[in-house]
C-alpha cells in the first residue's frame, strides 16, 4: 500500500509541475513579463495547495481507496487541455494551470491513507517515504523540455496523461484502506472547523510553509533563476533544478527516519539552521561553482529533511481520525508557502535586476520558524510524548 501510494502522488506531482520547466519557453513565446512567467507557474501551486483542504477531509470520509483513483483521473482532463489546446495564450495556460492543480491535491490523500498502515513509532519512515513522491517534479523537470524539443509541445503531456490514467486503474483495483479505518460522522464543515481549533494544525501549518513551501518555490522557480542569474540555457537550468529536487526527495524519508529517534523538533531546528546559512550565502549571488552550488544543495537536502519532519510531528500530535484533515489544512499552508515566492523574486528582480532581497526575506522567515520550533513546538511535543496533553 505504501508502494501503491508513493507512486499515485509521483504521477500527480509529475503532472502538477508541467508548466514549471516550460516558463522560460513561454516567457519568450507569449512575450511574458516577468511577473507573468511566475505567476503561471504559480497558479498550479496556489489551487493544489487551497484543494488539500476539502480534499484531506474527503480522505478521512471516503479513504484513499476511492479518494486516489478519483484525483489521478480528474487531473487527466487539464492535461490533455494544456498539451493539445490550452496553450497559445496566457489566459488559455492560466485555466489550465489552475485545473492542473488538482494533481496538488494528491498530498492529502496519501498521507491519512498511509499513516493508518503503520503504528506511531513507525509513521515517520513511512510518510517520509511517502512524501519522497514528490519527485515526481524532478521527472517533469528532467523530460518536459526534452520531449517538447524532440517530439513537440503536446508530447509531454500525452504521456502524463496515459500514466495518470493507468494509475487511476491501478489503484481502482488494488489499494485498499487499513483495517479498522474509523469513518467521521461529523458533516465536513464541522470537521474542519474542528480542525482549525487544533494547536498542531496551525504549529504545522507554520512550519510546513517555510519547509516545503520553500522546495516548492525553489522547484518551480529555479530554472527561472538560475536563466536570469547566471545565464544558463533552459536544459541546463531545468536538468539542476531536477538535481535540486532530487536531493530533498532523497532527504524527505531520511527527516521521517530521523525524527522516530531523535524526535521531529530537532530535526527541524536542525533544518531550519541549514537553511539560514544557505541563503544568506546565496543572497551574495556567488559563483555558482562550487559555492552556489553547495548553497543550493545544502538548502534542498535541509528543506526535504525538514518537510519529513513536520509530518512526523503531525502523526505525533493529530488525532487519528483527523489526520486527512490536519494535513489538509497543512498541505496548503506548504503549497501557499511556495506560492508566493515565485511572484515576490519576479516583482523584486524587475525592480532590483537581483534576487538578493528575496533570499534574504527567507533568512528572516526561517529564523523566526527556528524561534518558533524551539519554544512553543517543542513543548508541544515534549507535552505529547510525557502524555500530559491530549491532542484531540
Amino acid at each position: 500500500m505504501l508502494t501503491l501510494a508513493t507512486l499515485g502522488f509521483a504521477v500527480n506531482f509529475w503532472a502538477w509541475a508541467l508548466l514549471s520547466p516550460l516558463g522560460p519557453r513561454f516567457k519568450e513565446i507569449l512575450a511574458l513579463s516577468s511577473f507573468e512567467q511566475s505567476l503561471l507557474v504559480a497558479v498550479p501551486v496556489v489551487v493544489g495547495s487551497l484543494g488539500r483542504i476539502p480534499v484531506g477531509a474527503l480522505t478521512d470520509r471516503f479513504g484513499g481507496r476511492v479518494m486516489f483513483p478519483l484525483v489521478s483521473a480528474a487531473t487527466i482532463v487539464p492535461v490533455l487541455y494544456l498539451g493539445l489546446a490550452g496553450h497559445s495564450s496566457l489566459a488559455a495556460l492560466l485555466v489550465g494551470g489552475f485545473f492542473l492543480g488538482i494533481g496538488g491535491t494528491a498530498f492529502a490523500v496519501g498521507v491519512p491513507f498511509v499513516s493508518r498502515w503503520f503504528p506511531p513509532e513507525r509513521r515517520g519512515l513511512a510518510i517520509g517515504i511517502f512524501g519522497a513522491g514528490m519527485g515526481g517534479t524532478a521527472i517533469s523537470a528532467l523530460t518536459t523540455v526534452k520531449l517538447v524539443d524532440a517530439h513537440g509541445m503536446a508530447n509531454p503531456f500525452l504521456i502524463t496523461a496515459a500514466a495518470l490514467a493507468a494509475y487511476a486503474v491501478l489503484a481502482a483495483l488494488l489499494l485498499r484502506d487499513a483495517p479498522g479505518r474509523t469513518v467521521p460522522s461529523e458533516p465536513l464543515a464541522r470537521r474542519l472547523a474542528d480542525t482549525l481549533r487544533l494547536p498542531i494544525t496551525w504549529q504545522a501549518s507554520a512550519l510546513y510553509a517555510v519547509a516545503f513551501g520553500g522546495y516548492v518555490a525553489f522547484s518551480v522557480y529555479l530554472p527561472t533563476y538560475l536563466k536570469t542569474g547566471y545565464g544558463l540555457g533552459q536544459a541546463d537550468a531545468a536538468n539542476r533544478m531536477a538535481g535540486f529536487v532530487l536531493l530533498a526527495v532523497a532527504m524527505r524519508p531520511i527527516g521521517g527516519w530521523l525524527s522516530d529517534r531523535m524526535g521531529p523538533t530537532r530535526v527541524l531546528a536542525g533544518t531550519l539552521a541549514v537553511v539560514i546559512v544557505g541563503a544568506a550565502v546565496q543572497s551574495a549571488t556567488p559563483p555558482l561553482a562550487p559555492v552556489g552550488t553547495i548553497a543550493f544543495l545544502a538548502m534542498a537536502a535541509a528543506l526535504g529533511a525538514g518537510s519529513g519532519a513536520t509530518f512526523a510531528l503531525v502523526a505525533l500530535l493529530a488525532p487519528a481520525n483527523k489526520v486527512g484533515s490536519v494535513t489538509g489544512v497543512v498541505g496548503a499552508a506548504g503549497g501557499l508557502g511556495g506560492f508566493v515566492p515565485p511572484l515576490a523574486m519576479g516583482v523584486i528582480f524587475s525592480a532590483t535586476g537581483s534576487y538578493a532581497l528575496g533570499l534574504l526575506l527567507l533568512v528572516l522567515v526561517a529564523a523566526a520558524a527556528l524561534a518558533f520550533t524551539v519554544t512553543r513546538v517543542r513543548r508541544a511535543a515534549a507535552d505529547a510524548s510525557a502524555g500530559t496533553t491530549n491532542p484531540a
